[in-house]
């Protein structure tokens, strides 16, 4: 194994239910329509895409730049406030950096990347957001770009993901994927047959030691 690439909502950090709450109360305040399906639907993708989710498929009354200022303003404000850090999360990382180099690939903006390392003070060099690829999660992009600036095979790195369409990316990449499932909006059980389940982030270092 070459490198270890971390996602970060869910894994890292207990977000995706705040990024629920920020985009439903959007949704709400501008006029749209809130469906069933558009949690999962919306796991993934990268800003662009969901902006303009919220504005074409919900109705949201703002253009989607727009959109994505609002919701991503609103996210940074929580993120200041108390940023929902797992516990362990970033004892795991600095533990696994000591015998591989990380990464993270994530759905999140740069922004909040920035943030989170900010604040953790992690030995992470190479982060990416699927802003800054072709295409958001269940695509590859992301997860093969990490892969590259790493200076690393896909098929010789591991990949740490939480939901549906982030293990969907990593195996797409061709990556030895880790599922933390995520509790809140549980995975494929399909998807999870596919890839090593571990427990809790904090049980990743015996298990990539292990393989």
């Amino acid at each position: 194994m070459e490198a270890v690439i971390f996602d970060l909502d869910g894994v890292l950090v207990d977000s995706e239910k705040m990024w629920d709450e920020v985009r439903r109360a959007v949704v709400h305040e501008f006029h749209g329509t809130w469906r069933e399906e558009s949690t999962r639907a919306m796991q993934g993708m990268s800003t662009p895409e969901w902006a303009a989710y919220l504005a074409h498929d919900l109705g949201v009354q703002l253009r989607p730049s727009d959109v994505a200022q609002v919701v991503i303003d609103r996210m940074a404000r929580r993120y200041a406030e108390k940023p929902p850090i797992i516990p362990g999360g970033p004892g795991v990382v600095r533990e696994v950096a000591k015998h591989w180099p990380v990464a993270i690939a994530s759905s999140s903006p740069p922004l909040l990347i920035k943030a989170f390392l900010d604040i953790t003070r992690l030995p992470v060099p190479t982060a990416v957001s699927s802003e800054q690829v072709g295409a958001g999660k269940p695509a590859p992009d992301v997860y093969l770009r990490a892969a590259e600036l790493l200076g690393a095979e896909p098929k010789n790195c591991a990949a740490v993901e939480d939901t549906t369409n982030g293990l969907r990316a990593a195996l797409a990449a061709g990556m030895t994927v880790y599922a933390v499932p995520n509790p809140h909006f549980p995975p494929d059980p399909a998807v999870l047959e596919q890839t090593t389940v571990v427990g809790s982030i904090t049980d990743l270092p015996s298990a990539l030691q292990e393989d």
